[in-house]
């Protein structure tokens, strides 16, 4: 196994680690919405300390339901790593077209070098 493979494989368990521990541990068992948003723990925290606060401003489009709005959360984070993943293969893709003619144009070079029968124009 090489080392990348090793270190890749190592972070796969890490991030599984991150994901599981929560649920083994238990953790938000105490709540009604143990996993619920930041927004949420927010918003609770806000009127219990400050009641009568009113917001400076509201949504501009609140989804029907928390079904509708996790499927927007994931259609969102869906298209950021497409664009992301994008753009990163874009970049090796142009490295290795750039490796790929920086090893051709030696070859190309010693063609170009040969002297011409005639005196150029």
């Amino acid at each position: 196994m090489s080392r990348n493979a090793k270190i890749n494989t190592l972070l796969l368990v890490i991030v599984a680690a991150l994901a599981v521990f929560p649920l083994v541990l238990g953790l938000g068992d105490h709540k009604e919405e143990p996993f619920a948003g930041a927004d949420a723990e927010a918003e609770t925290a806000i009127t219990e300390i400050a009641p009568d606060y009113e917001p400076w401003f509201s949504p501009l489009y609140e989804p029907p339901s928390g079904e509708v709005e996790s499927a927007l959360f994931a259609l969102q984070a869906a298209l950021g790593a497409g664009v992301l993943a994008y753009y990163f293969g874009l970049r090796k893709g142009r490295r290795q077209g750039e490796a790929r003619a920086a090893a051709a144009a030696p070859g190309d070079a010693s063609r170009a070098a040969v002297p011409s029968d005639g005196p150029a124009a």
